[in-house]
């Protein structure tokens, strides 16, 4: 087992791609998974398990939301849980990647938690707004439900959008030679930054202000439902030139 130093050489040159990649993903989120990884490394544990600590940040501080009265305090800890929560679900594929104990159970068990996580942040404001709001209007409980229908379409479509691409490149067989992808683009590195979840993270500061913390969880929610379109018509001209290809 290497050094912490040998093993983080090792992570970097085994990073994915920054392409579709968000600054705060490439810059902040991959670079922390990263040193999560390595400390992962050395204590030997498993990509799933770093799986599961993720999991265990994310949905303890996303139940805190849901069942504990907002406060400054309560919006430091859950915002720090929750980017903590991020790296670690960075770390467990960076992990898989140099240890080579990457397989079908991993991914699935990455997409499972994901997907709960979803569901659940959406869920947890929700309740949130319902116990402790003190709404102007109940219209705002469905602002919650409208947010995770946007967060749960763009994830499924995309995670449809990568395979299917993937199964039509395959059955064409090796002969068929892939688009030449595009070079990574900063300024899209910028636009992507309001639908990165790390960023999205960032509303939870607000919990302290339940106000400030509703309107900056709308604007999100607006600009991640125009970011659902935008990616949607992306996704199905890609499709369907796959098809007519």
């Amino acid at each position: 087992m290497g050094s912490t130093g040998t093993v983080l050489r090792e992570l970097r040159g085994a990073q994915k791609s920054a392409k579709g990649v968000s600054l705060y993903s490439r810059y902040v989120n991959r670079p922390a998974g990263r040193v999560l990884a390595a400390m992962a490394y050395r204590a030997g544990l498993t990509p799933n398990q770093v799986t599961l600590i993720s999991a265990l940040f994310t949905y303890a501080a996303l139940v805190a939301v849901a069942l504990v009265e907002p406060s400054w305090t309560l919006a430091v800890l859950v915002w720090a849980a929750l980017v903590i929560g991020f790296a670690f679900d960075s770390a467990d594929g960076q992990l898989a990647r140099l240890t080579g104990r990457g397989g079908p159970d991993g991914e699935w068990l990455d997409h499972v938690v994901d997907c709960g996580k979803l569901l659940l942040v959406h869920t947890a404001v929700l309740i949130s707004f319902y116990r402790f709001g003190e709404l102007p209007t109940d219209a705002w409980l469905l602002l919650p439900l409208g947010f995770q229908l946007a967060a749960v379409v763009t994830f499924c479509a995309g995670l449809l959008r990568e395979h299917l691409g993937k199964a039509a490149a395959s059955a064409r067989g090796p002969s068929w030679a892939a688009p030449r992808a595009a070079p990574v683009s900063r300024v899209r590195a910028v636009a992507l930054l309001p639908a990165d979840y790390g960023v999205f993270c960032l509303v939870f500061l607000l919990l302290g202000a339940p106000g400030a913390f509703r309107a900056g969880y709308a604007v999100l929610a607006v600009v991640h439902t125009l970011f659902l379109a935008a990616f949607l018509a992306k996704w199905f001209r890609e499709l369907k030139a796959l098809r007519a290809g």
